[in-house]
């Protein structure tokens, strides 16, 4: 079996847990979640909202996340994947540290938290997606690490479609040529609320006192965890696609 063959299986395995059915701790986390959403003020909830809504908009518009990396044109898959690895590891590292700190600040440090974990998030795709050979000048590439950010955190109705999305880039790409085009069809409403509602448990367990390093380490851990296994795969993708029409 060579490097392809072995990715592939991989991506399948990926793709059967994506759509797994929730488990009892998943569906019990979820109803402690909006227990516990319900007893945040409003107006935090307009903060963290907000601030979602500015970081991401940077990320589309903005030259702030761009890399100092040069974009990897040459080389294959298999060093692709190693350096994706070592990226990795160290956003994963810092996104731990992060949480630890604001988790053991109390609930005002949280509301830091929120913008620091997406820019961290943010930081860590762009990179991902200069290793792999894709240029985030280029304003498709920065919708399609939007999409994957959406797909990671998303309902499985709309994570079938993103990932759909994935994987017919090539011609999907063509859509979005220019930003004035998806500022006019970004849903902003349906984003925020499926990105809250999939974290919300992990990031609001770090709120309560006496847990609150351990609960946001731990948090960060398995959000970065999760993130980087959808956006390395979603990479592949495009890799074994652009090689298959090679």
């Amino acid at each position: 079996m060579n490097y392809e063959q072995k990715v592939r299986k991989e991506i399948v395995a990926w793709e059967q847990q994506l759509f797994k059915p929730p488990g009892w701790l998943e569906k019990t986390s979820k109803l402690i979640g909006n227990r516990i959403n319900n007893l945040i003020p409003p107006k935090m909830h307009d903060i963290i909202t907000a601030t979602i809504k500015s970081i991401v908009r940077t990320a589309l518009f903005g030259a702030e996340y761009t890399p100092k990396r040069a974009v990897q044109r040459t080389l294959n898959l298999e060093l692709n994947d190693q350096e994706a690895k070592r990226l990795f590891s160290l956003y994963q590292k810092i996104a731990v540290a992060e949480g630890a700190g604001t988790g053991a600040g109390g609930i005002i440090l949280n509301v830091v938290d929120f913008p620091a974990l997406i820019a961290i998030k943010m930081k860590f795709l762009f990179e991902l997606a200069h290793n792999y050979g894709y240029d985030t000048k280029h304003f498709s590439e920065r919708v399609f690490i939007l999409k994957v950010f959406q797909m990671t955190f998303s309902g499985p109705e709309q994570r079938a479609k993103l990932l759909n999305s994935i994987k017919s880039w090539d011609s999907d790409k063509e859509l979005w040529s220019s930003d004035t085009e998806y500022s006019k069809n970004m849903n902003w409403e349906t984003f925020q609320k499926e990105y809250r509602d999939a974290i919300d448990f992990r990031k609001m367990l770090q709120m309560v006192p006496g847990i609150g390093a351990v609960a946001g380490a731990w948090a960060n851990y398995s959000i970065l965890e999760e993130l980087g296994q959808a956006a390395t795969n979603a990479y592949r993708l495009r890799r074994l696609n652009e090689s298959t029409e090679n």
